[in-house]
């Protein structure tokens, strides 16, 4: 099978890590010669419930056995869609009523910036450097990393980049801004949290100049931080709120949402500014519904806190230099790129998957299901520091 996935599924790097699955349940993977793998990554944030968790795979059957794509998003009125949305709405600040489901986080993005221009009447648009929105060509335009989207050019024009946490860049945006976008937690760039009230200060220049606020939280969202959305600890609300990943418990999903007066702007002149078909899919928005419940009904939230403290106290080793990151959203910062290389290959032999950051060397990703138990981060944890400690460098 190995052979096979090599030659005819399309590849992203050049090695792979090509783990055989046969299964996966809870907080693991199973391969096709019965090995467990503890998995600390759950999907790259987006397994929240874990592998195969039974409320959602129940409300997938359900839904799957009632009905599945019947039209193109927003024609007909399908419970699953109605009932998230509505849901969504009631755990949102009053101004984020109005949710657009996609297929994808990048689509979601694309979407958020074809409404920031489309309300505005502007054009330009910032996002931070060593920021990662997605992969498509608009979203790829507000990647702040040239050598991964040089050979793309050209890309989306009046794009510009401001530094993450620096105040001064902030006058870049004026009267000629459509939206700025910022994750609200740097994730590719090593899970770099806003400070100094960073992002009330983009907030208060955003509304001088009229400009929109979108926020990436396709990976902090969800609970993933100790709150269901990330931008609940910095007092900042975004005018458009892009979500993804964790919704549906690894189903392929994506929104936006924004106030019902600023999405309408999509309905008319000209009519179908954004159209999807597969968006709202009855099926995925039946996972999203049960995840939502499930996160919010439960402990998983403040648990997440609880989990983050444990993972924090068990990984103290000469050989990290830091832990960045907030609740289930953590990054290992290790003292060079050969360290954290041997500590995601070596950790894979050894039965618990880890994986990098996009833009950051040195970092090694802990993002396990919210639903890993105690039990689960000490087994894990006690890897990472037998590997660490094995190291010759």
């Amino acid at each position: 099978m190995k052979q096979d996935f090599l030659k005819y599924q399309a590849q992203t790097s050049p090695h792979p890590l090509a783990l055989e699955v046969s299964h996966a349940k809870g907080s693991y993977i199973y391969d096709t010669n019965g090995n467990a793998h503890l998995d600390f990554v759950a999907g790259v944030s987006a397994c929240s419930l874990g592998h195969c968790h039974p409320k959602v795979v129940a409300a997938v059957q359900k839904q799957t056995e009632t009905y599945m794509h019947v039209m193109v998003y927003g024609e007909y009125v399908q419970e699953p869609a109605v009932a998230y949305t509505k849901l969504l709405a009631s755990l949102l600040p009053s101004s984020l009523e109005t949710t657009y489901m996609v297929n994808s986080g990048t689509e979601a993005v694309e979407g958020a910036m074809k409404l920031a221009r489309r309300a505005t009447g502007r054009s330009q648009l910032f996002a931070a450097r060593n920021a990662y929105h997605g992969n498509t060509m608009g979203s790829l335009s507000l990647m702040g990393y040239e050598e991964r989207k040089s050979v793309f050019r050209p890309l989306l024009p009046d794009v510009g980049f401001i530094e993450f946490n620096n105040d001064r860049d902030l006058e870049k945006i004026t009267k000629k801004t459509a939206g700025v976008i910022l994750e609200t937690i740097q994730g590719g760039a090593g899970f770099i949290e806003p400070r100094n009230e960073y992002l009330k200060k983009v907030r208060q220049r955003c509304n001088e100049t009229g400009t929109l606020l979108i926020l990436d939280e396709i990976q902090p969202g969800f609970g993933r931080t100790g709150k269901l959305f990330a931008f609940e600890h910095y007092d900042c609300v975004p005018d458009i709120l892009v979500t993804g990943k964790g919704m549906a418990s690894g189903l392929p999903v994506g929104a936006f949402t924004a106030s019902t007066q600023l999405m309408a702007t999509l309905q008319d002149s000209p009519k179908l500014g954004h159209i999807t078909t597969f968006g709202g899919n009855p099926v995925i928005a039946a996972a999203c519904l049960a995840t939502l419940k499930e996160i919010t009904e439960t402990q998983l939230i403040s648990d997440t806190l609880i989990k983050e403290a444990l993972v924090r106290k068990l990984l103290q080793h000469r050989l990290i230099k830091e832990i960045r990151g907030k609740g289930l959203m953590l990054a290992l910062i290790l003292e060079n790129p050969e360290i954290a290389n041997h500590l995601v290959l070596t950790c894979a032999k050894k039965g618990l998957i880890l994986f990098w950051l996009l833009f950051e060397p040195t970092a090694v990703r802990i993002s396990p299901p919210l639903t890993i138990s105690t039990d689960e981060i000490e087994s894990g944890c006690g890897i990472i520091l037998e590997v660490l400690e094995g190291y010759k460098q």
